[in-house]
């Protein structure tokens, strides 16, 4: 099926995408996943190509543009390029805490981070979980207080993406841990902040060129304007900031389906096996089919998300939909296309196999698949009358 997605200037902002990671990713990329980093400068490179300031105003240094198609096309083409943990780096910075710092700055605030943001100089992360409140933000525990004009925080963060190469972090904090939800406050937390230390980068299954560590915060101190958005309504503003989340992630999650079966048809057209090709073979050509089948409709509805988060319609049960199914769907491919690969597609140098242990993580955060089933199930419920 025909894509209409995509006009003529998303088309040229994919090749720009695609001209960055030829450069400046593929060439590194197993280097970057042995060291388990990727290099710091990476992301200024990133910024001097235009591709962290996509929605950022164009009086800050960004491309001033509230479209969310360019984000999309920039975690797709990391994706396909088998780059799903740069697709997450990136994606946290440029399509997910983008809008927290677009929508909710001061005037004050804007000019002293978003340039920095949309050149790469300013590398951020989103700190929401905790060891103990994962896909539960109403169980954080890290709390900050009113302490000589500015706020005392204290606590403890985890699995944070880009964790050892951000500059600025947006904490979720309970300002006033009595009143539940309703206490909960975003803070703004700079790297040098006296207090704050990052602990150890954590060893993850997969993406382990994407840098995700723990955090923690013993009185680390900073100033009252580094409230973002309101006192009390940090809870409201991640739910409202959510869904692009989830939307990042179904996207990244379509773009990886649609990579990982396009090389397994590769291979079976030219793996030869019982006097023939897997191609040949009716049970593979059914599991292709299959798959083929159920991500064309996946790419379908992700599609009109995209649509419709540009046009504001765009909700939490579209986004928890989306994200629950694109990242199943996900899981299943990578796995299947694995199988067919047989031995080889458990050799961590063919492609398929590196995607099978990136994408694992795909139904777990942003939201996890039974979280987002009862999101949407909680909407199915009838109330008594």
């Amino acid at each position: 099926m025909q894509r209409r997605l995509l006009n003529a200037d998303h088309l040229q902002f994919r090749d720009l995408v695609r001209t960055f990671i030829d450069r400046e990713i593929a060439p590194y990329r197993e280097e970057w996943i042995a060291n388990g980093l990727m290099p710091r400068p990476v992301w200024n490179k990133a910024g001097q190509a235009g591709l962290l300031g996509l929605s950022v105003p164009e009086e800050y240094g960004g491309a001033g543009v509230a479209d969310f198609r360019y984000n999309a096309v920039l975690v797709e083409e990391l994706c396909r390029a088998g780059a799903l943990g740069l697709g997450s780096s990136f994606g946290i910075h440029a399509n997910i805490v983008a809008p927290y710092l677009v929508r909710l700055t001061t005037e004050e605030q804007k000019k002293a981070w978003l340039p920095g943001f949309a050149s790469g100089e300013i590398v951020t992360a989103l700190a929401m979980t905790e060891p103990e409140a994962g896909s539960d933000l109403r169980a954080i525990r890290t709390t900050a207080v009113r302490h000589k004009g500015g706020w005392l925080i204290n606590g403890q963060k985890t699995f944070i993406t880009n964790g050892v190469n951000a500059d600025l972090f947006l904490v979720a904090v309970k300002t006033d841990p009595a009143a539940g939800h309703r206490g909960m406050s975003l803070i703004l937390v700079p790297a040098t902040t006296p207090g704050f230390q990052r602990g150890r980068t954590l060893q993850k299954v997969g993406q382990a060129e994407s840098d995700t560590a723990e955090l923690f915060f013993d009185d680390a101190w900073v100033p009252e304007n580094h409230l973002l958005g309101q006192e009390g309504r940090g809870f409201y503003h991640l739910m409202e900031g959510l869904p692009t989340e989830r939307l990042s992630v179904s996207v990244m999650a379509v773009a990886v389906c649609e990579t990982v079966l396009a090389m397994t048809v590769e291979y079976c057209n030219t793996r030869k096996a019982f006097s023939g090709r897997l191609i040949d073979l009716q049970h593979v050509r059914f599991v292709l089919a299959e798959l083929a089948s159920e991500i064309d409709i996946a790419r379908t509805y992700v599609d009109r998300c995209i649509e419709e988060y540009n046009a504001g319609t765009f909700d939490a049960i579209d986004a928890a939909k989306a994200k629950w199914w694109t990242t199943e769907l996900q899981r299943r491919v990578t796995d299947a296309c694995l199988q067919l690969h047989g031995g080889y597609g458990y050799m961590r140098e063919y492609p398929v196999a590196q995607a099978w242990l990136d994408g694992r993580v795909q139904t777990i955060w942003a939201g996890s698949t039974e979280t987002m089933k009862e999101i949407i199930g909680r909407t199915l419920v009838a109330r008594p009358t």
